[in-house]
């Protein structure tokens, strides 16, 4: 599947909110409207995030894990919001509290759910998805520390 790719951080939300326009107006849209993410431009952000706090407000964007129930339980990134499998996340996406401008990001084992999640999400109007390349699988390859979730 072909999405938008960055190579950049995230730097700020009003940054990135500035990039997404600039993307926006610079052409047609994909088929694909959902973005890619990759582990170390996620732990930046959240690093960045790290003295302000783990809401979303102070993040920057919202992080939902959309693996399983039983999945979830066994580690989280750390800063992780809430858990919503993929296959709920279309009648259950109110629940992230998420405005159709606010930036979400999901992720899950592999990346495959999460890209279904992420489409499904852009397809309800929200316009800042992105999809965590890799998901669980990358973030733990890169040697990142996983939390127990706490809900």
């Amino acid at each position: 599947m072909k999405h938008r790719r960055f190579t950049i951080g995230l730097v700020s939300a009003s940054g990135l909110a500035l990039l997404l326009f600039v993307l926006a107006a610079s052409g047609p849209a994909s088929a694909y409207h959902s973005f890619l993410l990759t582990v170390q431009q996620l732990k930046a952000g959240l690093d960045k995030a790290a003295g302000k706090g783990t809401s979303p407000t102070a993040k920057g964007f919202f992080l939902v894990d959309v693996r399983s129930p039983e999945e979830h339980v066994t580690g989280v990134i750390p800063g992780t919001d809430l858990n919503i499998e993929y296959t709920e996340i279309k009648r259950r996406h109110r629940e992230i509290g998420a405005k159709p401008d606010d930036h979400v990001v999901v992720y899950c084992q592999s990346g495959q759910r999460s890209n279904i999640a992420a489409e499904t999400l852009a397809d309800l109007d929200y316009k800042h998805v992105y999809n965590v390349r890799g998901s669980m699988n990358a973030w733990v390859a890169a040697g990142y520390s996983v939390d127990s979730p706490d809900r």
